[in-house]
């Protein structure tokens, strides 16, 4: 939804309620016939707050029934747009919708910021719940909230964001295991944001021989060593290390995340392999998406997972430092059309 831009105050007279006035009254309808009532509202710079106002036909200002003729439905349905719209989060709003006794609405997230009283006209809210406006919500439909990413699918209103959640277009969360990272976006994004601002170390190839030392194996609580990025076969690969509790023992754990969606990922396989005085543990398997966390593939234990015991047998030594060797690779699986088969495609 459009906003009218706001010019800045600095003043310090105002209150946060107080700004959440002013955001509610900025709001604009979008630029239809309105009846005279309607008209004066737009000149204001406020839209139409409540259903009696837009089903009032602009000719005779009486009430409208069905039929209604398409250039005034079109009106109405984009002005009930407007009325789902939450004054002060501006998302738009799902069951329960309240309302005070004059008839504006809000979500009931946004309730509880606005201390139980109107942001538009500072009546208290109590429980009173707008059930017309919920009905009316069902009968419409809305684009994916991520259209302007590429989605073009049209979903009823409830069912929208039972979508929204699972979308391909969605943005993807950073990868990065070390912190709580809240930057979003899509994959040239996210690799330029481990890059510049975590310091990650970038590779090109599809081999890797990777060397992992800790002076005290002991303290095995949330080790995590710094994520690198391979870059093969025109994807982004996030390799992860770390070590844990698993139960009451202590592991160490190596796994591959795809920078991409879950169907992509299944097109590549990998290998992991860690050993040393004769002995060696090998895992091989297909690659997780990163819209499943760091944290959910972790507690999966999809990857290669190695015992302290083994990990310090590994390291040779007085096995007091640990001191691990992981290698591994990636290819793509091509499907053979003749055979019916995959056949690896390794990279040179």
């Amino acid at each position: 939804m459009e906003m009218e831009n706001i010019e800045c105050v600095t003043s310090s007279e105002y209150t946060e309620d107080e700004e959440i006035q002013m955001s509610v009254t900025s709001r604009h309808p979008h630029p239809h016939q309105y009846t005279v009532k309607q008209r004066n509202l737009v000149s204001s710079g406020i839209a139409p707050t409540n259903v009696h106002e837009l089903l009032e036909c602009p000719v005779c200002t009486n009430f409208m029934y069905p039929p209604i003729h398409q250039g005034f439905l079109c009106v109405i349905v984009w002005l009930f747009y407007e009325l789902l719209e939450c004054p002060v989060c501006t998302n738009f709003m799902y069951p329960p919708i309240h309302q005070c006794p004059n008839g504006h609405t809000l979500c009931s997230t946004c309730k509880t910021r606005v201390h139980n009283r109107c942001p538009t006209c500072r009546k208290e809210l109590g429980d009173i719940r707008c059930l017309a406006l919920e009905k009316v919500a069902e009968s419409l439909d809305l684009h994916c909230k991520y259209y302007t990413l590429g989605c073009p699918e049209i979903f009823p209103y409830y069912n929208k964001l039972k979508h929204e959640a699972l979308c391909n277009f969605r943005p993807y969360n950073c990868p990065y295991a070390g912190s709580e990272c809240s930057i979003t976006g899509d994959i040239p994004c996210l690799v330029t944001h481990l890059k510049d601002d975590h310091k990650v170390d970038m590779h090109s190839g599809c081999t890797f021989n990777h060397r992992y030392v800790k002076s005290n194996p002991r303290e095995v609580e949330n080790a995590t060593w710094m994520l690198t990025v391979f870059h093969c076969f025109g994807q982004y690969f996030c390799l992860h290390f770390e070590a844990f509790m698993l139960g009451m023992a202590p592991v160490y754990m190596a796994f591959l995340r795809f920078m991409g969606d879950e169907a992509d990922a299944r097109n590549y396989t990998y290998s992991l392999e860690v050993g040393a005085n004769g002995r060696k543990l090998i895992f091989e398997g297909t690659p997780r998406s990163i819209r499943d966390s760091h944290r959910k593939v972790r507690d999966s234990h999809d990857g290669l997972i190695i015992q302290r015991n083994m990990a310090l047998f590994f390291s040779g030594g007085d096995r007091k430092e640990l001191k691990l060797r992981v290698t591994g690779r990636i290819w793509k699986e091509q499907q053979n059309p003749d055979a019916g088969v995959c056949i690896p495609n390794l990279c040179t």
